[in-house]
């Protein structure tokens, strides 16, 4: 790595980036990345702090930042190069979003295979933290439906990778929040539907207990699942919710007026949030009265037609939503721990109640068999979301929660971290060390780093 910087990040001013929690800002030199030439150049003359992707920023904490260093803009790239219906894949670059990806393909009878909780998120992005959703028990995560990729290395080779050319870099960089190199573009296979929309049931549960045994009873008759639950409401009817799961409708099971147009993008959004609220608006009183809403709202019912944003994409109906949290933004805590482990489940929320510390997000859901990913998130067992605005004490409530997520054995999600350390990353994903290995293969100089890469020595370790 030379420590010259190239022509125009020198022309580029800095920018100060967070990640979607709006925590831990750093400024970096932000290069679009409007062709290959320009990702190599980039990569070529990155300077001693290196270089990092970023797609639309919804990693929520800093794995898309790089303070002093240079930071490339990858939804620059965002051709549509082939769209094969037929074979049912599609050949994208890597800044293609995946909002933008099931609006061209949906009118085709396809679908993507696995969406996050969100659909404003890159198709690099969701390689690079090989993302999940609502149907990991039944599809897995979104690299097991990526047929080959093109990467960047900090070798400076283009390297098309699959499962059988090179597993070990393909499933080093699934998961590896893009410390690997750059993915320039990806083959995705999609799945094949009758419409655009979804049938779902939706149950009630008066408490915690409910909810996990519900889950474990029949989850696997469903494509999709998830719960929301109440981590404010104390007494007998502590994380009482509603489990919301379903699978893709068939044109059968339309009403009349939507089968005129069963394959339509129905993904209502009614603007975006404006950046004008103050620390502290989610509170213990308007948590709670929003809790009580969402609960009450969400009543038991069979095979109810809804669309995207009803089923899935519930946030996606706002832009910016992140701005309610205040400029002191939140912190997304998300672990997963093996079946069995279902009494730090109830810890984890109890803890997580008492603390006085207030989410009005909240989501329990179980996965499936993991892949091959070295970093990989997604494991065989239960995983918990909460949305945790920042205030004092936060810090304490997260470390007392790392040890009991690490004492079952379990471990968080690097795209959503923003403050564990990097020996408790080192103990609950043991095969760091195989990544390495093939990281320190294809960028032997390290030209690859992050905010999150040094503040969990995954580079340097």
């Amino acid at each position: 790595m030379t420590g010259v910087a190239p022509s125009s990040a020198a022309q580029a001013p800095m920018r100060t980036l967070t990640g979607w929690g709006r925590t831990m800002p750093s400024s970096a030199v932000v290069v679009p990345a409007s062709d290959r030439t320009a990702v190599a150049a980039a990569v070529r003359r990155a300077g001693p702090r290196g270089v990092i992707a970023r797609g639309l920023g919804r990693s929520y904490g800093d794995a898309a930042q790089n303070g002093g260093g240079v930071v490339l803009d990858m939804t620059a790239l965002r051709q549509v190069h082939r769209l094969d219906v037929d074979a049912a894949l599609v050949d994208v670059d890597a800044g293609v979003s995946l909002d933008v990806l099931l609006r061209l393909v949906v009118p085709h009878g396809l679908w993507v295979p696995v969406l996050p909780g969100t659909r404003q998120v890159t198709v690099g992005g969701a390689i690079a933290a090989d993302i999940h959703g609502g149907n990991h028990h039944t599809q897995g995560s979104f690299c097991q439906h990526v047929e080959s990729f093109d990467l960047l290395s900090g070798d400076g080779e283009v390297r098309t990778v699959t499962r059988t050319s090179d597993a070990d870099l393909f499933w080093a960089t699934a998961g590896g929040m893009g410390l690997t190199g750059v993915v320039l573009r990806a083959v995705i296979r999609l799945d094949r539907v009758e419409t655009s929309y979804f049938l779902a049931d939706v149950e009630q549960a008066q408490d915690f207990d409910e909810l996990l045994e519900r889950l474990a009873r029949d989850d696997d008759q469903y494509t999709y699942s998830k719960t929301w639950f109440d981590s404010v409401t104390t007494g007998p009817h502590m994380g009482r919710g509603f489990l919301l799961r379903g699978s893709s409708a068939k044109l059968s099971d339309l009403p009349k007026k939507l089968r005129k147009d069963p394959l339509k993008f129905d993904a209502p959004h009614l603007g975006t949030i404006p950046d004008i609220f103050p620390n502290g608006m989610l509170n213990r009183l308007t948590v709670k009265a929003l809790n009580e809403l969402y609960f009450r709202k969400s009543k038991t019912a069979t095979g109810v037609v809804q669309n995207i944003t009803a089923f899935y994409h519930l946030l996606d109906i706002a832009s910016d939503w992140n701005r309610v949290y205040g400029p002191a933004g939140f912190l997304q805590y998300q672990f997963v721990v093996p079946f069995g482990c279902e009494g730090a489940v109830r810890q984890a929320m109890s803890m997580i109640v008492d603390s006085g510390h207030l989410s009005a997000l909240n989501v329990l859901k179980r996965f499936g068999e993991g892949n091959e990913g070295h970093l990989s998130f997604p494991r065989p067992g239960w995983t918990l979301a909460v949305d945790l605005p920042v205030r004092p004490g936060l810090g304490q409530l997260c470390d007392e929660l790392d040890e009991l997520v690490l004492a079952a054995g379990g471990r968080l999600y690097l795209a959503k971290d923003a403050r564990t350390t990097g020996p408790r990353i080192e103990a609950m994903y043991p095969r760091i060390e195989q990544w390495r290995s093939v990281r320190d293969r294809v960028d032997p100089d390290r030209v690859f780093v992050s905010d999150m890469a040094r503040r969990l020595d995954l580079v340097t370790g």
